[in-house]
């Protein structure tokens, strides 16, 4: 995985130039230090940045790449888990795997991060942003994270960055595995599948299923009439099951048509809801979530001559969340149409995308809210620039989206790349992004029709090295995002006595991350740091969940066999709610781990995850695991 990265331009308060001091500080201490794991080639081509393959020696972005053997590697059980160790990544989840969770690139929403699984569109209507705690970990092969505004790519929620996961692709011969594992709080896995290409033919098929005992999320629960609180007795444990399809027809040299379908379904306990006896002791009901994903995409992609080709795609995606027995439901049908063109020119590169998406949300009644069932549409036409030629790389970007809702929007972004040697490339760019409301947030019994879109205006300059087994990348951005939607107690049109959705704020999204790995011999090491600010412009307070300065430090030492491995995640204290009156404290946590082939077609991986079993929290009232261990076996025939 590499790491691109861009600074901001123009003069900067003092504070602002504090805090752009810092991670270069930082560079000249870590020397060649690292960031997320192992850097790949420079030749590697990715599609995220621009919705094009390109080299990651050309980027302009921002942008970090997981592959496979890091996924099996982390040991990791969920999609979240593995993105919160990159740079500028930060997650909050309401307890353990399967609990509803965020993520938040450079301090922005979850809802401010456009989410695709190959290609298809993952998104909610109601909350806004993907569900990350319904994507199965054990489908995906490879992770794109474009840190960064990006609608003038992608449109509607790409405020501060889009994220794009890939499941296996078949390649020559067939290639059938299997995998077991077995960890902490009766963690149980396997999985198994076939890959393979024949002639004009490859395919890909995966099944897995994980469960687990869990761990009590709420221990204390200090909503009980108790000066103490009491103890919840019941683990709240999840299991999941998923499996994907992948096809692919090389129609000729130069046409293909690729098929893919995900299904999903995820189920978690929580501590929601008490009941009351009129003797202790108090009862925990045992309450639990569903998190159902279906996704579908059929791709043409055709190349008419060395200058023109195109991509034809129709996807769909389904997300359905609901709970028992305190009974809600929401569905979110999703489906889109994409007609991207290329033409190039020697070193030019120019695209004409025409899109379309359509979203339908059905909320299911409840004793308290009647049905909602809403939809809208939005049209857009993109017009894209990419030159790359000597030590120069230039990227222009214009989109215009008009929502059946809102009318229309027109977003725009440039970034320009210099290779001032072989090895260190100087960037920056500038882009303005939007998000429109979900539907909930304007018609439910929480909503105000008059809502506004969330806009934004960021800009970046950066700095990157990469020679040999060293790169070294640093990053200062200023995002500013306005009409920012909060919940709050009253607001003008709400019919709710509770409260309702409105644009009350402004927020600053600024800050710098350093990010570094250096190989010696057997041994690399690898490190982020991220020092951000990310404030409500009004109040001056900072974003509820969000930390000031956040880390990850490890190394991976190769002897015998064995990768032998060790990594120190750290994150300052937050606060839980927007007021900043409620702190979480901050963490360090150590994560060990070992693998290695026991024969040729067999491998061993080992984790012990927060040895120190530190005692932290993501979110008020909701425990996290504490430490944990896993073991599991791979077997993938050579």
């Amino acid at each position: 995985m590499i790491s691109h990265v861009c600074f901001s331009s123009g003069r900067a308060p003092a504070r602002r130039v504090r805090l752009a001091c810092l991670p270069l500080a930082l560079a000249c201490a870590f020397g060649g230090l690292v960031h997320a794991q192992e850097a790949p080639a420079l030749s590697e081509t990715v599609v995220t940045a621009n919705r094009t393959p390109q080299a990651l020696s050309e980027l302009v972005g921002d942008v970090s790449v997981v592959d496979r053997q890091a996924i099996e590697r982390s040991g990791a059980t969920g999609v979240a888990d593995v993105l919160a160790r990159l740079p500028g990544i930060e997650i909050s989840r309401n307890g353990g795997v399967g609990n509803t969770t965020s993520l938040f690139i450079r301090g922005a929403e979850t809802r401010f991060t456009a989410v695709y699984l190959d290609g298809v569109r993952i998104d909610s209507q109601s909350t806004g942003g993907a569900g990350w705690e319904g994507i199965p970990l054990s489908q995906i092969d490879r992770i794109e994270v474009l840190r960064g505004p990006a609608a003038a790519v992608y449109g509607s929620d790409a405020i501060g960055g889009v994220i794009q996961l890939f499941t296996r692709r078949g390649e020559e011969g067939v290639r059938p595995y299997a995998g077991i594992g077995i960890g902490s709080k009766g963690l149980r896995r396997i999985e198994g599948g076939v890959s393979g290409k024949s002639g004009l033919f490859d395919y890909s098929f995966g099944v897995a299923h994980e469960e687990s005992k869990g761990f009590n999320v709420q221990p204390v629960d200090k909503r009980t009439p108790s000066k103490d609180g009491f103890t919840s007795p019941d683990r709240d444990g999840y299991h999941s099951t998923s499996g994907n399809v992948k096809l692919g027809f090389q129609l000729t040299p130069d046409q293909r048509l690729d098929a893919t379908l995900l299904t999903s379904d995820t189920t978690a306990g929580y501590d929601a809801t008490v009941s009351y006896r009129t003797k202790l002791p108090i009862q925990f009901r045992d309450d639990e979530a569903n998190n159902t994903l279906r996704t579908a995409g059929l791709t043409w992609s055709s190349k008419w001559n060395d200058i023109y080709s195109t991509r034809l795609q129709v996807t769909d995606s389904q997300t359905v969340y609901k709970t028992q027995p305190s009974f809600y439901r929401t569905e979110t049908n999703l489906r889109g149409y994409l007609f991207q063109n290329e033409f190039r020119f020697g070193p030019h590169l120019v695209t004409a995308t025409f899109e379309r998406r359509e979203d339908a949300l059905v909320n299911a009644a409840t004793t308290s809210a009647k049905l909602l069932s809403r939809d809208r549409s939005q049209d857009a036409l993109s017009l894209g620039y990419g030159f790359v030629q000597g030590p120069h790389s230039l990227q222009l970007h214009a989109r215009h989206d008009k929502d059946s809702e809102f009318g229309g929007k027109t977003t725009g972004s440039a970034a320009y790349g210099y290779a001032i040697t072989p090895a260190l490339r100087f960037t920056a760019s500038a882009g303005t992004a939007f998000r429109v409301p979900t539907l909930y947030q304007r018609f439910s019994e929480y909503g105000v029709s008059t809502l506004r879109p969330e806009t934004s205006q960021n800009v970046e300059l950066g700095m990157n090295y990469a020679q040999a087994d060293t790169t070294a990348g640093i990053v200062v951005y200023r995002n500013r995002v306005r009409n920012l939607i909060n919940f709050v107690g009253t607001a003008t049109g709400c019919a709710s006595s509770f409260g309702c959705y409105t644009n009350v704020n402004r927020a600053t999204l600024q800050g710098a991350t350093l990010s570094a790995s250096q190989r010696f011999g057997d041994v690399t090491l690898r490190a982020s740091f991220d020092v951000q600010d990310p404030r409500d412009t009004a109040t001056g307070n900072l974003l509820a969940r969000r930390s000031k300065r956040h880390g990850t430090v490890g190394a991976d030492w190769r002897v015998a066999g064995w990768t032998l491995g060790a990594e120190v995640q750290a994150s300052s204290q937050r606060y839980d709610d927007a007021a900043n009156t409620v702190k979480l404290g901050g963490y360090t946590l150590l994560n060990l781990s070992a693998s290695t082939k026991i024969t040729r077609d067999l491998n061993l991986v080992a984790r012990l995850d927060n040895v120190g079993n530190k005692d932290y929290q993501y979110a008020r009232l909701y425990a996290n695991a504490g430490r944990t261990a896993y073991v599991g076996l791979k077997w993938t025939p050579q």
